[in-house]
């Protein structure tokens, strides 16, 4: 495949369209509407999930900027029509209407960094049933496995308190799971990434200095030491246990003398490793020698360590991997749709198990003494909402990400990832401390759902 610029501000991807990025039944519906004059018919879609993982005690939305940035590509070329006229998936007159095709319609939902609960509405896509449909799999691909990742990185950083946490996952996942990973990590309370596309991409911190391979390349652990300042300086993090980490550690401060920048240590008992290393450092006077320590962790292993002299830490599998949840059952469904008379009717679907709330949503979170104490969801006609007053203390969750086609650019990019980043941290802090519990339980707030 070749590589094109294909996003916005010079962002690079395979050469794709994102408007492949769908399963075929998105296509088969546009083709079967549009021969039966439905696809014109306006549509409000849903993305909620029903529940958290077991025993989690809120989400974290991520991934919506990156929707953006794929929704302004969402259009076939003559490639993509081909392939779909040859595979026979739409007929000629859809392939027609696919020609010129771009999102015309209006997307609201929860800003990244927002917490979400149980049928919180976190995306409503409004628009003609035809395009709407197109758009499913994209979304909800992003948003689940985004909002694993972000809800994951947010109980981790919770649990390393004021130590910052570092993205060291690219090498235990899909290689552009990685860079999407490295962005949700960061709005969930990450401070960096090792990855460097993704870092490039979105103007992400990068880290990283030297692997095992590097010392064990040279002829002497003082050697790869001295190579590594040579290059790096002396401000550098030295890897100290490919041998033996007391006297790694005397060797590295031989090297660098005391202004070493730091030392990670990625095997042993950490807790107790990092004890020692600090306690000798100290004694040979590199008292301002950082510890990072990598190796397998997870939110429940960063609270272990939380008495132990560490300084930051590096998060790869279990963060990637949503620390067991990798992904949030996120679901996008039709709430309300036009009727044959060109009025909008709620919809619901009533099976078991799976039923859903009819109508479009509002979403506010209410507040006693600072604190969140519930979700409230109010669904109805457009009409009715339109005439509802919350509580004057009520906080409205919903903001606009795109109006009639229109995408709103400060939901895109660096800043805006910044600024999650920043939101969520406001967030959580305004929910009752058992959000930061690690113990399973139920979702810290409830949500209470009104139909009008």
């Amino acid at each position: 495949m070749q590589l094109h610029h294909l996003c916005r501000k010079g962002l690079a991807m395979v050469d794709y369209s994102p408007a492949l990025m769908t399963d075929m039944y998105e296509y088969t519906m546009l083709d079967a509407a549009l021969k039966d004059g439905t696809a014109d018919r306006k549509c409000v879609f849903e993305v909620f999930t029903r529940h958290l993982p077991e025993g989690r005690r809120y989400g974290v939305v991520a991934g919506t900027g990156r929707i953006l940035d794929a929704l302004e590509h969402f259009h076939l070329d003559e490639a993509d029509l081909k392939f779909l006229a040859d595979r026979h998936v739409v007929s000629p007159e859809t392939i027609k209407w696919l020609e010129n095709f771009h999102f015309s319609g209006t997307i609201r939902g929860y800003r990244e960094g927002e917490m979400f609960f149980p049928n919180s509405p976190i995306l409503q896509v409004e628009g003609t049933f035809g395009e709407c449909t197109l758009l499913e799999t994209l979304i909800l691909s992003v948003l689940n496995y985004d909002s694993a990742v972000a809800s994951a990185a947010s109980r981790m950083a919770s649990a390393a308190k004021d130590r910052p946490c570092m993205d060291m996952g690219g090498r235990r996942t899909n290689e552009w799971a990685a860079v999407a990973a490295a962005r949700a990590a960061v709005v969930g309370g990450f401070k960096g990434t090792a990855n460097l596309l993704a870092a490039q991409l979105y103007g992400l911190k990068a880290i990283g200095t030297a692997a095992h391979c590097f010392t064990l390349v040279h002829d002497s652990e003082r050697d790869a030491f001295e190579s590594q300042i040579e290059a790096l300086g002396k401000n550098t993090t030295l890897l100290v246990d490919t041998y033996n980490i007391e006297e790694a550690v005397k060797t590295a401060v031989e090297v660098a003398g005391p202004e070493l920048g730091g030392v990670r240590i990625d095997s042993g008992d950490l807790a107790a490793m990092a004890q020692r290393v600090r306690n000798q450092l100290d004694a040979l006077g590199a008292t301002n020698t950082t510890i990072t320590v990598t190796n397998d962790l997870d939110e429940y292993a960063l609270a272990a360590l939380q008495t132990a002299p560490v300084d930051s830490y590096g998060v790869g599998t279990m963060l990637v991997t949503g620390s067991g949840a990798p992904t949030c059952a996120m679901v996008y469904k039709l709430t309300e749709r036009e009727g044959a008379d060109g009025t909008m009717v709620p919809v619901m679907k009533k099976s078991k198990d799976k039923a859903t709330v009819p109508g479009r949503k509002l979403a506010f979170r209410s507040y006693e003494y600072a604190l969140a104490e519930a979700e409230h969801v109010i669904s109805g006609s457009e009409e009715k909402l339109a005439g509802f007053t919350p509580e004057p203390t009520w906080k409205n969750l919903l903001v606009d990400f795109v109006d009639h086609g229109h995408i709103d650019a400060q939901w895109q990019g660096h800043d805006a990832i910044m600024a999650a980043h920043d939101y969520h941290a406001k967030a959580l802090s305004e929910l009752p401390i058992t959000a930061q519990s690690l113990m399973k339980g139920e979702p810290v707030i409830p949500t209470e759902t009104q139909v009008l």
